[in-house]
């Protein structure tokens, strides 16, 4: 089977998803250190300007956003399971919650209070994804009080669910969603342990971090960009699934532009080649890498047609 390749940066939390889900199923897979704000230029060809991180490369097939990353890494290595088939849809939905509701004040607060230990630039990049100015210090100053409370308000909710002594956050049985919550509340941590005060007296979380955390990685083995590029250009991607579609969908064949709903707007351009229930999948060509096939979770973006584009 083709190697896995994990393009991402240490202080990545949706990267540590991955990670920590590649360790869950004891895989050995690649490692690319990407740059944490853009430019990319090792990664824009394989992804034809997503921005987002992580990016999971399976030679010519790049998959976008952890949502879809986790669910192909089921896929391709469902055991261990991380969708239970009697607790998938509730840890679907616990997941929501944390990437959305809980990771978003947690980021606010936490890069705030960390600006000295953030690279250079990171601040207005993560605006710029937004559509947002710049920040100024003293705006960062007024995000960190007022998300301080959203913050400590949802870590007693965590600590909630784990009241009644189960082992992983939706029962007995780890998901999904142990992975959701783990590297939102992992972020605290993640460059300094400035913050570590506002999760050391849960002790419930304490301990189901713990857990979590000892999955490990995986086996990563270092791997450049260069290689990567080589992989994606010695490879044909995989020949696609059959497709699901809604009558309203585009057709196969059609170009189409797919890009994230709330951030990181930048659209990725294609000829639609599959779709299903849970992902858009779009072929593009690309000087440094020839043919290469994107794919992207259905939910949370947005697949429109690509009026009068000339072939990808």
């Amino acid at each position: 089977m083709t190697d896995l390749i994990l393009h991402h940066y240490d202080f990545s939390n949706y990267s540590e998803k991955v990670r920590l889900a590649l360790g869950y199923k004891d895989l050995s897979w690649r490692s690319v250190i990407i740059p944490p704000i853009a430019p990319k230029p090792d990664l824009t060809p394989l992804t034809g300007g997503y921005r987002r991180t992580p990016v999971l490369q399976i030679g010519a097939d790049i998959y976008c956003d952890t949502s879809l990353i986790v669910r192909e890494l089921e896929r391709r290595y469902p055991t261990p399971t991380l969708f239970p088939a009697d607790l998938a849809a509730i840890a679907d939905a616990i997941t929501y919650w944390a990437e959305n509701r809980l990771f978003r004040p947690i980021s606010l607060y936490v890069s705030g209070s960390n600006l000295e230990h953030l690279p250079e630039g990171l601040q207005a990049d993560r605006s710029i994804m937004r559509g947002l100015p710049p920040p100024s210090a003293a705006a960062m100053g007024r995000a960190v009080e007022r998300n301080a409370p959203l913050v400590r308000l949802q870590l007693r909710k965590v600590e909630a669910m784990l009241a009644d002594g189960r082992t992983w956050i939706v029962g007995e049985a780890l998901t999904v969603a142990d992975l959701a919550v783990y590297h939102a509340l992992w972020f605290f941590t993640a460059r300094t342990e400035l913050l570590l005060p506002e999760i050391a007296p849960f002790e419930r979380i304490n301990a189901w971090m713990a857990r979590v955390r000892a999955f490990g990685h995986g086996n990563p083995t270092p791997f450049s960009p260069a290689d990567a590029l080589r992989v994606a250009a010695d490879t044909a991607p995989e020949t696609p699934r059959p497709s699901q579609r809604f009558h309203e969908d585009p057709p196969l064949g059609a170009m189409v532009r797919m890009r994230a709903d709330d951030y990181g707007q930048d659209p990725v351009i294609g000829e639609l080649v599959f779709l299903d229930t849970d992902e858009v999948a779009l072929s593009r060509n690309d000087p440094q890498t020839g043919a290469v096939v994107v794919h992207f979770p259905r939910l949370g973006y947005d697949l429109r047609p690509q009026r009068g584009a000339a072939s990808i």
